[in-house]
Parts: C-alpha cells; sequence; structure tokens
C-alpha cells in the first residue's frame, strides 16, 4: 500500500479522501459510544460536518461522467446532504428512532458503499490499497 498516489491528486480528492477516511473511522467510534452523552453530541456535530465535507467536495470529482460532468455516484452526496439534516432535525426533536435510523444508513450506504467503490481498478484508491 502506497499513499503516493493519493498525495499526488488534485487538492479535492486529497480533501476528500482524508474526510471520508476520517468520518469513517469517526463512525465506527460513534456506533460504539454510549449515545446521548455529551460526547456523543460532540463527535455526531464533528462527524455531520465530515460528512457534509465528503458530500460537497464530490461536485468537484468528476473523473467518472454519466449526467454530464457527474456520475450517479453523486446521488449518494445529494443522499447525504439530505441525510444528515433530517438525522439533525429528528435528534433535535427527540426522535432519536429516526435519528439513529438515518445516520446509520450514512453511515452504511455513503461511507461503506460509496467507498467501495473507490476501490473500483482506474480509481485512485484502488491504485493506494492495491498498487498500480
Amino acid at each position: 500500500m502506497s499513499f503516493a498516489p493519493l498525495f499526488q491528486s488534485s487538492a479535492v480528492i486529497i480533501l476528500h479522501a482524508l474526510g471520508a477516511f476520517t468520518a469513517l473511522m469517526l463512525g465506527i467510534v460513534q456506533l460504539l459510544l454510549p449515545k446521548g452523552s455529551e460526547t456523543h453530541r460532540i463527535c455526531g456535530y464533528l462527524w455531520i460536518t465530515l460528512m457534509v465535507l465528503v458530500a460537497l467536495s464530490s461536485f468537484w470529482i468528476n473523473d467518472i461522467r454519466h449526467l454530464g460532468p457527474f456520475s450517479a455516484i453523486h446521488l449518494l452526496s445529494i443522499y447525504t446532504l439530505f441525510g444528515v439534516a433530517s438525522g439533525l432535525r429528528d435528534a433535535r426533536r427527540g426522535n432519536i428512532t429516526a435519528h439513529r435510523k438515518t445516520m446509520r444508513e450514512i453511515f452504511w450506504i455513503a461511507l461503506i458503499g460509496a467507498g467501495a467503490f473507490t476501490l473500483l481498478p482506474g480509481r485512485v484508491m484502488h491504485q493506494v490499497v492495491f498498487g498500480q
């Protein structure tokens, strides 16, 4: 494994990848921490910030184009933006069941699912993990 292909990429790809990786690690911590604590809230706000950063930065990554300058994976970015807003709203309203469901879906679909696509041949993370 070599991080050279990542750090030779554009600044937006580096920001996107590091944000996603950090969100992934923090998301795992969030899933394991006791819920409702101050630590959970602080980590949650940080995780939401990272997810918004990752989703927004994706719109400047246009290596794969299906819909004008975008690809189908950009639909996940839109889903993520609406999802984090919905999940935050649910938590503030005390609808913890809906909050938990939404945030877990975002974690599994937007981070794990979309992350799996970055390992396809020709993608930067494929080069990082598997070499040229």
